[in-house]
C-alpha cells in the first residue's frame, strides 16, 4: 500500500476522456477525501507520466482518443518512477480476455463500467487510505 504524508489526502489522477464520468468520479472521489486531478486523452497522459510526480493510485479508462488506456498502462509500467502506482482500469469491455490481457500487462484491479459508486470506492480503499 502507498502511504501518504499525514493530513495530506492521497492523489488520484484519473485518465478519462468522457466529461460526465470525470466529474461524477471527481465527486465521488473527493468526498472520500481523495485529491483528484484528470487527464482526457492518452497522449497528454503519456506527457503526464514523463513531466510530473507519481500520483498514490490512477484509474486508467481502457478506451481513450489518440493513445489507448493499454499504452498507457504499458508506458506506466516501464517508467522507473511510475512503476509502482497502483492502477485501476476503467472498462466497458467486460470481455475476459481483455481483462486478463490488461491484468497481465500491470493492471491492479480493474472496474467493468457502469459501476456503483460504492464499488468504486471500496476499490479504491483498498489500496489507499483518505487523509485523517
Amino acid at each position: 500500500m502507498h502511504g501518504t504524508q499525514l493530513g495530506v489526502p492521497p492523489h488520484i489522477w484519473l485518465v478519462e476522456d468522457d466529461e460526465d464520468m470525470v466529474t461524477l468520479l471527481r465527486f465521488y472521489l473527493e468526498r472520500e477525501g481523495y485529491r483528484v486531478t484528470a487527464t482526457t486523452d492518452g497522449r497528454l497522459a503519456k506527457d503526464v507520466i514523463e513531466g510530473t510526480e507519481p500520483p498514490q493510485l490512477a484509474l486508467l479508462d481502457v478506451m481513450l482518443p489518440y493513445v489507448g488506456g493499454d499504452e498507457v498502462l504499458t508506458h506506466i509500467r516501464s517508467h522507473p518512477v511510475w512503476k509502482g502506482v497502483p492502477i485501476i482500469m476503467l472498462t466497458a469491455l467486460s470481455a475476459e480476455h481483455s481483462i486478463a490481457r490488461m491484468l497481465d500487462a500491470g493492471a491492479t484491479d480493474y472496474i467493468v463500467k457502469p459501476f456503483n459508486p460504492q464499488e468504486l470506492t471500496a476499490s479504491v480503499r483498498r489500496f489507499l487510505k483518505p487523509a485523517a
